[in-house]
């Protein structure tokens, strides 16, 4: 493990990284938000299903 090298990468990336734009920032959010919801809604319909299947939990 060189670190010297690995410093001078860790540095490049970052002042290449830039902040996003406000549009950019909300699609990333709203993408996020939908899947956050998807999956808690996958596992709410999976949590129903067990519920009424015989020998559930």
């Amino acid at each position: 493990m060189d670190v010297p090298y690995d410093l001078t990468s860790y540095v490049r990336v970052l002042k290449l990284a830039s902040t996003p734009s406000w549009q950019e920032f909300s699609q990333v959010a709203k993408i996020a938000g939908a899947g956050i919801l998807l999956v808690g809604l996958l596992g709410f319909l999976i949590f129903v299903v067990m519920t009424f299947v015989p020998g559930g939990i």
